[in-house]
C-alpha cells in the first residue's frame, strides 16, 4: 500500500524472519555466540539453553546459527515439541535420516538406533546436534528422555549436543526438582532480553534502509514512542511500525509522528492497555500556574533530591515550571532530609523462617498488600494502584517502574526497597525492606518478618522490580542534542552545574562522555543515553528515604 509512497522496494516490517533484514544487536550477537559455542566443540556435550520473551528473535537467531554451523556438523531441528517421549525420539531419528519404520513402537529400539548412528558419526569425525525450538512445551517426561540421550558417550566425550530454545517458562520448567539432573548438565545459558532504546532506533533505521528507503520517516519522538509501546520486542516493533507507516500514508504525511505510533499501537494491541500520546514534561496555562503556586514557598536550600517527580522531598522552586513535579503530601523534617523509616517487625525479627512457611497463606495474603506496602515506603500509602500500573507498563499515573535482573549484591548497591519476582503462578512478589548478612526483612505493614536468603533463592531467578515517583510526562529517553528542563534536572542530579540553571541547557558531547563513564562504573550499557535504568542510578545517591535497611 505505502511502498511507492515512501520509495521502498519491499515491506520493511514484515514479521517473517527474512535473513536479509537480520539486525544483530549486542544482545543478539552474544546469544548467537552462545549457540555457536553449543554446536561447536566448546559445548563438550550436554545442553545449551537460550530463552527469551515471545518475539525477541529466538527463531531468527536459530536460522542464523544454522547458516553458520561448522563443517562436519549434523543438525536435527525440531520445531514442534508437543510430542510424547517416544515420538520425540522418532522425530530426532527422522531428522538425522534414520529409518524408524521397524522401531517406531519401541523406545529401546529407537535409542539403540540413535546410539549406533552417533557412534558411526563419531568415527567419521562428525558432530551431532539436536536443536529443539519452543522447548518450554516439552513435557517433563520428554525432557527426561532427552537427558537420557546425553548418556550416549564414549570413554572421552559425549556423542550428542542438545540446544534448547524457549520462552522464559523453560527456565521455570527446569527449576523443578525432578529435572535437576538435566539442569546440572546445561553448560551454557543465555536469556535474550528485548532491544534497548538505542538499539530500537538502529533496528528501525536498518530495516528501512534494507527496504530501500532514502530517509527514515520516523521522527525521534516517534522512535521513542515505538520503543515505549513495543518495549523493545522486535516482533511488536514490526507490527506497530508497519501500522504507523500505513497511518502516515493515509494522512499523506512524509513523517511518522509519535501520535501515529500510539494510535497504531492502540489498534494492534487489542485487549491491552490503551496509551495516549506521551508528552514531554513541560506544560503551560493553569497547570503551570498551579504547580508554581504549590511550590512557591520552597527555597533552593530545601532542594535535597533532584529526581523528576520525587514524592517526599521538596522541589526546585526557582526552576521554571517545566517539570511536572508532584508536591509532597508529607513534609520533610526541618533539616530538609527525610529520615529512614525503620519498621517494627512482627514477632522475633531474629528468628529465621523458611519460605515454605510463607508459600501458602502468608505469601498469598502478602500479594493483597504488596503494592500498598511499597507505596507506604514512599509515604504515599494510597498510591499502591499507581505503582502497580507503572509496573504493568502504564507510567502516566505519577510513578515509574523498572524490571531488572541481578543478584543480592546488585540490590544492596541499589539501596532501595525492591519487589522480588518469584517463580510461581500466578505472578508472585516479595517486598524486600532490608538485607543483613544472610537474612532478609520482608513483607508489608504488620506482616513483616525475617527469612533467610537461602529460602528465597530456591524460588528466585534474579528478576526484581523497583519503582519510584516520577512526573507522568517525563521523557522515555534523553540523548545528546536534547534541550529541555528535563536535561537541566539530569545535569543537576549529576552535579554538572555549579549553580541553578534558569534556561534550557543542552545535553552536549561533554556530558555524554561523562555519562558513558558513569554508566560503565555502574555496570550499565555505556550508550550515553538517559533511559530508565540510567536515570534510576543517577537518582539513588540523592534518595535518603526510603532506603534498603541494613539493620532492624
Amino acid at each position: 500500500m505505502y511502498l511507492r509512497y515512501f520509495g521502498l522496494n519491499e515491506t520493511p516490517f514484515a514479521i517473517t524472519p527474512d535473513p536479509a533484514f537480520v539486525f544483530l544487536s549486542p544482545r543478539h550477537r552474544d546469544a548467537l555466540a552462545h549457540l555457536l559455542y553449543g554446536i561447536g566443540k566448546g559445548g563438550s556435550g550436554g545442553f545449551v539453553q537460550l530463552t527469551g520473551e515471545v518475539g525477541t528473535g529466538k527463531t531468527t537467531l536459530c536460522r542464523c546459527m544454522l547458516e553458520q554451523v561448522p563443517e562436519g556438523t549434523r543438525i536435527a531441528l525440531l520445531l514442534n515439541p508437543l510430542v510424547t517421549p517416544r515420538e520425540l525420539l522418532a522425530a530426532i531419528s527422522e531428522e538425522l535420516g534414520l529409518n524408524v519404520s521397524e522401531s517406531i513402537d519401541s523406545t529401546r529400539l529407537l535409542v539403540d538406533g540413535l546410539n549406533s548412528y552417533l557412534l558411526e558419526a563419531h568415527e567419521r569425525g562428525e558432530r551431532v546436534v539436536v536443536v529443539i525450538d519452543e522447548a518450554q512445551n516439552l513435557s517433563p517426561e520428554a525432557l527426561e528422555q532427552v537427558r537420557l540421550l546425553t548418556n550416549l558417550e564414549t570413554s572421552k566425550e559425549k556423542l550428542l549436543q542438545i540446544v534448547l530454545l524457549g520462552q522464559p517458562e523453560l527456565r521455570d520448567l527446569l527449576q523443578r526438582r525432578n529435572l535437576r539432573q538435566l539442569a546440572q548438565r546445561i553448560t551454557a545459558r543465555y536469556h535474550l532480553s528485548p532491544l534497548g532504546p538505542k538499539d530500537t532506533h538502529l533496528y528501525v533505521r536498518h530495516r528501512m534502509q534494507v527496504a530501500g528507503a532514502q530517509r527514515n520517516p520516523f521522527r525521534r519522538a516517534a522512535m521513542n514512542a515505538l520503543y515505549q509501546r513495543s518495549q523493545g520486542i522486535p516482533r511488536l516493533i514490526n507490527i506497530i511500525a508497519d501500522r504507523s507507516l500505513v497511518a502516515a500514508f493515509v494522512k499523506e504525511r512524509l513523517d511518522v509522528t509519535a501520535a501515529m505510533v500510539h494510535e497504531a499501537a492502540n489498534e494492534v494491541q487489542l485487549g491491552e492497555r490503551q496509551v495516549k500520546r506521551v508528552y514531554w514534561p513541560w506544560f503551560a496555562g493553569a497547570a503551570a500556574a498551579l504547580a508554581v503556586a504549590a511550590i512557591a514557598t520552597v527555597t533552593l536550600t530545601d532542594f535535597s533530591f533532584r529526581a523528576p517527580g520525587f514524592v517526599g522531598q521538596p522541589a526546585l522552586a526557582t526552576q521554571p515550571a517545566a517539570i511536572n513535579t508532584p508536591v509532597a503530601e508529607e513534609k520533610a523534617p526541618e533539616t530538609g532530609q527525610a529520615s529512614p523509616v525503620v519498621p517494627a517487625v512482627a514477632g522475633d525479627a531474629g528468628e529465621e523462617e523458611s519460605l515454605a512457611e510463607l508459600d501458602s497463606d502468608w505469601l498469598e495474603n502478602h500479594q493483597r498488600e504488596v503494592w500498598q506496602g511499597l507505596a507506604s515506603l514512599w509515604h504515599q500509602s494510597g498510591d499502591g494502584f499507581a505503582i502497580q500500573a507503572a509496573c504493568n507498563g502504564d507510567d502516566g499515573l505519577g510513578y515509574a517502574c523498572l524490571r531488572d535482573q541481578g543478584n543480592w549484591s546488585k540490590i544492596k548497591r541499589l539501596g532501595l526497597p525492591v519487589l522480588l519476582v518469584l517463580q510461581r503462578e500466578p505472578a508472585t512478589y516479595l517486598l524486600i525492606h532490608g538485607m543483613r548478612d544472610d537474612r532478609l526483612l520482608v513483607g508489608a505493614s504488620a506482616q513483616l518478618r525475617t527469612i533467610s536468603k537461602q529460602a528465597v533463592e530456591s524460588r528466585w531467578l534474579g528478576a526484581y522490580l523497583v519503582a519510584w515517583p516520577q512526573a507522568p510526562g517525563w521523557p522515555v529517553l534523553i540523548a545528546r542534542g536534547d534541550q529541555s528542563s528535563a536535561v537541566a534536572t539530569i545535569l543537576d542530579m549529576a552535579g554538572r552545574v555549579e549553580e541553578p540553571y534558569y534556561g534550557e541547557p543542552v545535553f552536549d558531547s561533554a556530558f555524554e562522555l561523562w555519562l558513558k563513564d558513569f554508566q560503565s562504573r555502574n555496570g550499565l550499557e555505556a550508550d550515553g543515553l538517559v533511559g530508565r535504568n540510567t536515570l534510576l542510578h543517577l537518582m539513588t545517591a540523592s534518595i535518603e528515604d526510603p532506603q534498603l535497611l541494613q539493620a532492624w
